[in-house]
């Protein structure tokens, strides 16, 4: 059975507690010889080790510094931050509503310049009508026995759409051709929705592609939605929560499946092409 992304936080844990320690033995030091370097106690080094301290950023740099290591301390404090902040459950997020978990986000929104986006269930929030985020939100709600804010949560979402047209900034969008077709809010929701698509969704700074469904899929399968922003952070939303990424490799990775997807996927006048056959599907 796969982990669970909070077994999978856990395991990030451990895994950077493992970094620390074989940084420590490669160094050929004891415990209390590194404890002697860093002036940690003899028990806190051991603490940091287990898992059972979480150590402070400046702690990696000193505990890095005291193994001759000072050019991986960057990288292990990033990993620490991808710890902190890698697993939020929706019930903690949205415990005061989905208006407020709408607000949380809309500042990491507005400071990309660079959207890459891969949705494989639903059209992207950016891109989404008011009647299909209406759709959405009232079925989360329903789903996890949320207070009903959602026409202040529709608002919101509707608000931060500005940055698709405002600024500096652009949009790379891939999304399966299973999402135009999957029905959401009714047969007049998804044609209007799909009506917007064709407009927002070639944009000038605004690419979209669509993976088309094939009887012969052997290359990128498909993979969770995903949201990288700029080059810094890549949101991950899962059935019981958001996960949140930061670690440069792992970044990377998602970088290059994004880049796969987007290679697979099939844009402009034959993008267009899929849209029609959707809506014309609708009767």
């Amino acid at each position: 059975m796969p982990a669970s992304p909070s077994s999978s936080a856990e395991a990030a844990r451990q895994s950077l507690a493992a970094r620390l320690r074989d940084l420590r033995l490669d160094a050929e030091l004891t415990v209390r010889g590194l404890a002697e370097r860093t002036g940690f106690s003899h028990s806190k080094v051991s603490r940091i080790e287990n898992t059972r301290t979480r150590p402070a950023p400046e702690d990696i740099r000193a505990w890095a510094r005291a193994c001759a290591a000072q050019e991986q301390a960057e990288e292990l404090v990033a990993a620490l931050r991808a710890v902190d902040g890698m697993w939020v459950e929706w019930s903690r997020m949205e415990r005061a509503g989905l208006k407020a978990a709408q607000e949380s986000v809309r500042p990491l929104y507005e400071r990309t310049h660079a959207h890459r986006v891969y949705d494989g269930w639903l059209i992207p929030g950016l891109l989404q009508t008011m009647a299909y985020t209406r759709a959405i939100l009232h079925a989360t709600r329903r789903r996890r026995g949320l207070i009903d804010d959602v026409d202040a949560a529709v608002v919101e979402r509707m608000d931060r759409q500005h940055v698709l047209y405002e600024g500096p900034r652009t949009f790379a969008f891939v999304l399966e051709e299973s999402v135009l077709r999957n029905g959401i809010g009714g047969r007049e929701v998804m044609r209007e929705q799909l009506r917007h698509l064709l407009t927002a969704g070639f944009l000038p700074h605004v690419s979209l592609g669509i993976v088309p469904m094939q009887p012969d899929r052997a290359v990128q399968r498909p993979v969770e939605d995903f949201w990288i922003f700029d080059s810094s952070q890549v949101a991950v939303e899962l059935v019981s929560g958001y996960l949140t990424i930061t670690q440069p490799r792992e970044i990377s990775m998602y970088a290059r499946v994004f880049q796969e997807l987007h290679q697979l996927a099939v844009h402009g006048d034959s993008a267009r092409a899929l849209i029609h056959e959707a809506i014309t599907a609708l009767g």
